[in-house]
């Protein structure tokens, strides 16, 4: 074991984590966030020019576009979550997920699709936030760019706000990943797609893949993305990789919410490549002995970021 049989280690582990996760947070979540308002401004600006200002929102411009959906739920009062307004228009969820990926699905009854979107929009019409629209139902003013500029930043604001969670997260994880792959190639590791239609033992000597999918199961079969793959230079007896999956968190409630998915996922593992499969978590931020211990005693282990060489216990 790594550090899972090394409980006097694991406070200070924590405290340690906790600083490195806080020092990037500060650093560099705002920037992170900046691009995404940006980026999102001028979805909300390409939206209102479709729109004419908010006021042609018709089931026409939506199948056209519907990936201005988001907009449009951003543009209500109160903003409109994908359950919300699918409840309030009475349409699938599934429909609502389509539109706001760029697509509408293809059915066998068009019109059933077509009702629910003019549902959608109908909702949307009906609640608009007029107090940030202030130009519908009124005369043009002649400060209408000022006002529009302001509104559509507003809406920015609050689509980026609705994930910003996710916008965080996703910038760590990028970043853990290039930490691995950069400690990886200084110790002449290539990174090398694996196909995943092919067993983990083929996996060549001294290459890793990052977001390698694993299939397992035999009757039903169930891919498991997993961060990054590792064969080491020399290969262990089993021929296996190790699996790492990237692990961050900026509180501790959610690390302990989430932390049956590993357990799962080890638990499939072992059922199709057996007991010596090893996969080992990379942590940064806030997790805590409970936590850990969860972790420990379903047989995984991990590797601070903070104390990355910890992982040439295992590969090297």
């Amino acid at each position: 074991m790594i550090n899972a049989d090394k409980p006097h280690l694991w406070k200070a582990d924590t405290q340690a984590s906790v600083h490195l996760y806080n020092t990037w947070f500060l650093a560099a979540a705002p920037r992170a966030y900046r691009e995404s308002r940006a980026k999102s401004t001028a979805d909300v600006e390409r939206a209102l020019d479709l729109t004419h200002d908010a006021r042609a929102i018709s089931a026409a411009v939506l199948k056209a576009h519907p990936e201005i959906l988001p907009v449009l739920r951003m543009s209500t009062s109160p903003p409109l979550a994908r359950d919300r307004i699918a409840g309030l228009a009475y349409a699938d969820r599934g429909l609502v997920m389509a539109l706001e990926e760029g697509h509408v699905p293809r059915r066998s009854d068009g019109t059933h699709v077509e009702e629910q979107i003019q549902r959608m929009c109908v909702v949307i019409n009906r609640l608009l936030d007029t107090d940030l629209f202030s130009w519908l139902g009124t005369p043009e003013a002649e400060d209408h760019d000022r006002i529009r500029s302001l509104a559509a930043t507003v809406v920015a604001d609050r689509l980026v706000g609705s994930v910003s969670n996710p916008i965080i997260r996703n910038a760590q994880e990028q970043r853990q990943l290039s930490v691995i792959g950069e400690w990886l190639e200084l110790r002449h590791f290539v990174r090398q797609p694996h196909p995943s239609n092919k067993p983990l033992t083929g996996m060549p000597p001294g290459t890793y893949a990052v977001r390698q999918v694993v299939v397992v199961g035999d009757e039903l079969r169930v891919n498991i993305p997993i961060d990054v793959a590792i064969q080491p230079h020399r290969l262990r007896e089993n021929k296996l990789p190790l699996l790492v999956e990237a692990k961050s968190a900026g509180d501790y409630t959610n690390t302990n919410k989430r932390r049956k998915e590993e357990a799962t996922k080890i638990r499939q593992l072992r059922a199709k490549y057996g007991e010596e499969v090893k996969l080992v978590l990379f942590l940064c931020g806030y997790f805590d002995s409970g936590y850990l211990g969860y972790e420990a005693a379903e047989g995984l282990d991990w590797v601070w970021e903070h104390r990355i060489d910890d992982f040439e216990q295992a590969v090297l």
